[in-house]
């Protein structure tokens, strides 16, 4: 399984983006679809997962802002970002899951900078 994550970018607070993650297989084999980031000298953390029954969970800090989303017939997860911040400064991963195993993409670059 190949997760190829794109959407990344250098953008002032307060705007958008919007990632894009192809998967290589249908999207139905997974139980959880997800985006991670992380900052320089963190540890890598959950924003937002969508599961097979179309349950949504985000962090904190994004909650209101962020939106994860799928296209089926595409085999694409989106994550819509809005009213970007300094903190959201980070590299964002696309995660899968299914019962035979995790999948990680190779990271888009976030920059919310002036």
């Amino acid at each position: 399984v190949q997760l190829q994550a794109s959407g990344g970018g250098l953008v002032q607070p307060g705007g958008s983006l919007r990632l894009s993650c192809k998967v290589s297989e249908s999207i139905f084999s997974f139980n959880v679809l997800g985006w991670y980031r992380q900052a320089p000298g963190k540890q890598r953390e959950m924003v937002a997962i969508l599961t097979s029954g179309s349950v949504t969970n985000y962090a904190g800090p994004v909650k209101g802002r962020f939106t994860i989303s799928r296209d089926n017939a595409r085999n694409t997860v989106y994550l819509q970002m809005n009213n970007l911040k300094p903190e959201d400064t980070a590299v964002y991963y696309c995660n899968s899951v299914a019962l035979v195993g995790v999948y990680w993409g190779q990271g888009t670059l976030v920059t919310v900078s002036s």
